[in-house]
């Protein structure tokens, strides 16, 4: 009997949630996607010291030798995530998804500037514009960023996504692709209720299953890919999803797990469904987040995450970059 993992791919295109290039090679994913904490985290393993080492040599030599050490570490931090980018995709067939600086998430014009700068490194490297996926938080601003970028064949993922009015927003804005976090929905609600939820009752799986049938009724092309799992049980009951982006700790899971996996989302199920279809603009959007507490407060804390994440990896480099200045003195110099 099939394990669990080569059983969903048959339905689902399986995306790695990991910046660990090691994991990536282990579970074969189609697709891979990273956020500033697991590029943090990527970046402080001893095993790819030498991508990050790379890259802050390349800075040094771009800005030349009168360059302090804040500014290599600056420059450094911009590029980071594309080099990881890169290796990722020497690994997966498909797209890998590199995430825009959470703190310009409020600022549509340095939200575009940004993304453009890193479709912009791709092109540097010779990487086609059909693998890479920019990812944008769900705010307002960002998904207007969002469908700019696609009108300039810049395709993005829209990330830290927690209720149907973003959903909306983005197929508005045909982005590519949208990212609802399963996980970190459950969480709040396990918090804010104090109930424990499993199966289909997971509120986090349940608002997944809406957005992706609401799309699959209305024939909206922007593609759905869950994402932030907290169980299999919440993979097992999306299955039939178009994407999904695991843990490596739930592949290996899914890996070692044999039984018959049941296609849970489907397509043409979902335009049989009685689905209301819902008209959208900047203060419906913003009336519509002011009354859902749970994606008010998890966009609100995903941000404030994403943007601590980023600070601590500029704190690494620019101690990095320190180090490596240490090493390269003359012996003997003070």
């Amino acid at each position: 009997m099939a394990n669990l993992l080569d059983q969903l791919k048959t339905m689902t295109t399986v995306v790695a949630d990991s910046g660990d290039i090691n994991s990536i090679k282990a579970y074969k994913p189609t697709d891979s996607t990273t956020n500033p904490s697991l590029i943090a985290t990527a970046a402080g393993m001893p095993e790819y010291q030498s991508i990050v080492d790379d890259v802050l040599s390349h800075a040094r030599e771009s800005l030349g030798d009168s360059a302090d050490d804040k500014e290599v570490a600056a420059a450094a931090f911009k590029t980071l995530a594309v080099a990881f980018g890169r290796k990722i995709l020497d690994i997966v067939p498909g797209r890998v998804s590199t995430e825009v600086d959470a703190r310009l998430s409020f600022d549509k014009e340095k939200t575009l500037a940004a993304a453009r700068d890193i479709i912009h490194q791709y092109d540097q490297a010779g990487i086609s514009r059909k693998r890479i996926l920019v990812k944008i938080a769900s705010t307002w601003e960002g998904i207007q960023a969002a469908k700019e970028l696609e009108e300039e064949g810049i395709h993005c993922n829209l990330t830290l996504l927690f209720g149907m009015h973003q959903a909306v927003a983005c197929a508005d804005a045909k982005v590519t692709l949208i990212s609802p976090f399963v996980g970190r929905i459950l969480d709040w609600y396990k918090n804010d209720t104090g109930k424990d939820y499993k199966g289909a009752d997971d509120p986090g799986v349940h608002s997944v299953t809406e957005i992706y049938d609401y799309y699959k009724k209305f024939g909206i092309k922007t593609v759905v890919m869950g994402a932030s799992f907290r169980n299999t049980g919440e993979i097992i009951e999306l299955a039939g999803c178009d994407l999904l982006t695991i843990a490596p700790k739930l592949l290996k899971e899914l890996q070692e797990t044999e039984g018959t996996l049941e296609r849970k989302l489907d397509p043409e199920k979902a335009k049989s469904e009685n689905i209301e279809k819902i008209s959208m603009d900047e203060a419906t959007f913003e009336k519509m987040h002011a009354e859902n507490r749970m994606a008010h407060d998890k966009l609100k804390e995903g941000i404030e995450g994403f943007s601590k994440a980023l600070e601590e990896l500029e704190q690494l480099l620019a101690k990095r970059v320190s180090e490596l200045k240490k090493d390269h003195e003359p012996v003997g110099a003070k």
